[in-house]
């Protein structure tokens, strides 16, 4: 139940992740998945998916797995992503798909949290098109503190 509230919060609660048309697909402790319809707002001047937009998908997904591994505590919790990085590895074109798993043991990242106030995590991405084909991998640092 928490993850099925994870998935549809997760891009209602992020204004420019709704803006860009991205949609949260799944959730899971650790995990999270969200797709991007290729459009023109969201094509660059040769015809595929802009390279800003792949990283806001694979930020987005990143953001529905880190809420998952932090699911027991999630309401207690202000996440901002503190790091990005991104590997564009071959064009993009259609509906993309961007797969997260948080790196690190969940539970273990939850008890950091409760012990030290704060934990600090990477989540790994791969962006794949309809034809399951790698465009993109990426790494989103996570910093999570309990709310004061």
């Amino acid at each position: 139940m928490i993850y099925e509230q994870i998935k549809k919060q997760a891009i209602e609660t992020v204004p420019f992740a709704k803006f860009t048309g991205v949609v949260a697909t799944e959730a899971g402790r650790g995990t999270g998945q969200a797709r991007l319809a290729q459009r023109t707002e969201v094509s660059n001047h040769v015809g595929t998916v802009h390279a800003a937009a792949l990283f806001a998908l694979g930020e987005a997904a990143s953001g529905i797995a880190m809420a998952g591994a932090l699911a027991p505590m999630i309401l207690a919790v202000r996440p901002v992503a503190a790091d990005g990085r991104i590997q564009y590895l071959k064009p993009a074109k259609g509906t993309i798909t961007a797969s997260a798993q948080v790196k690190g043991e969940p539970d273990a990242l939850v008890d950091e949290l409760k012990q030290q106030g704060k934990t600090r995590f990477d989540v790994q991405v791969q962006l794949v098109d309809e034809s399951k084909v790698v465009v993109a991998e990426m790494t989103v640092e996570w910093h999570a503190r309990l709310k004061s």
